[in-house]
């Protein structure tokens, strides 16, 4: 702590208080008073010293309760700036739900055989060999195994393998165990769509099994052909790249996933549909 009184001044202190106790002995002792001025001066800079002294201490304390006022100020500002950032964050959670059911409904108008379960996406496992999500619906929400879950807009994001009573295990598209059959929309050229970890193409979808003279383009979008687990028409992805396979007999092509994997939250179970 820095010390408050300066060695220069701790000696004109002690000085003026030795001066002034021998003076006020003389004056007793020698039975005359000194004069006032006398008085005054040996006095002058002690009161200047004590006035110095408790300005002093009256800027120290003055700076200190604004610290202390500053800090508080600081803390609920911090306080309410936390506040509004989960408010933003909360309204923009919430605007991407409304996105997400608007789109739904719009998919809901246009395809009125389904029947769809919203459901949030809680965890992910995945490892070399497959891709699997867990939602936080199950049994009691009426999902079951085999159905065919969705986003917002259609895309196909996996199949329901594992159902508990509040939670659903989704095997996605991406697992090179799930082959669906599918078409390419521009020309109806019929394949089989899977993951493509399997053959190096990680991340992406492999569609297997066309003639060997189909003109396949880049952009050509892929969709579902119709089963029993697929519905008709649902978006798998779009071509990124076609050539032959191994035997030089079929082509095949890569696709990149019309569904984001990287940014899902809320999916859809497609719990029922109309056979065509």
């Amino acid at each position: 702590m820095k010390q408050i009184f300066t060695k220069r001044v701790r000696n004109v202190i002690i000085a003026a208080l030795v001066l002034t106790v021998v003076l006020t002995i003389a004056s007793g002792t020698l039975g005359f008073h000194l004069p006032d001025a006398a008085v005054k001066t040996v006095l002058q800079p002690l009161r200047s010293g004590a006035q110095a002294l408790t300005s002093h201490a009256e800027g120290i304390y003055n700076y200190l309760f604004s610290y202390e006022a500053l800090e508080e100020r600081v803390k609920a500002l911090e306080a309410e700036n936390a506040q509004l950032r989960e408010e933003v964050r909360a309204a923009a959670a919430l605007t991407r739900e409304v996105d997400r059911l608007n789109a739904a409904l719009g998919l809901k108008t246009q395809r009125e055989d389904f029947k769809l379960l919203d459901a949030y996406i809680i965890g992910w496992d995945s490892n070399d060999w497959s891709k699997r999500c867990t939602i936080n619906r199950g049994s009691l929400s009426g999902v079951e195994k085999d159905q065919c879950v969705i986003t917002a807009n259609g895309e196909v994001v996996g199949l329901v393998t594992e159902v508990g009573p509040n939670y659903a295990v989704v095997k996605t598209i991406l697992d090179s165990s799930l082959e669906i059959s599918a078409t390419i929309a521009t020309s109806g050229y019929n394949g089989m769509v899977q993951g493509g970890y399997a053959t190096g193409e990680e991340g992406y979808l492999r569609m297997n099994y066309l003639p060997s003279d189909a003109v396949i383009c880049n952009h050509d979008q892929v969709v579902t052909a119709g089963s029993t687990l697929y519905p008709r028409d649902l978006v798998l992805g779009s071509v990124i790249d076609a050539g032959f396979d191994e035997t030089g007999v079929a082509k095949f092509a890569i696709l990149e996933p019309a569904a984001d994997f990287g940014s899902l939250e809320q999916i859809f179970v497609l719990t029922s549909y109309g056979v065509e």
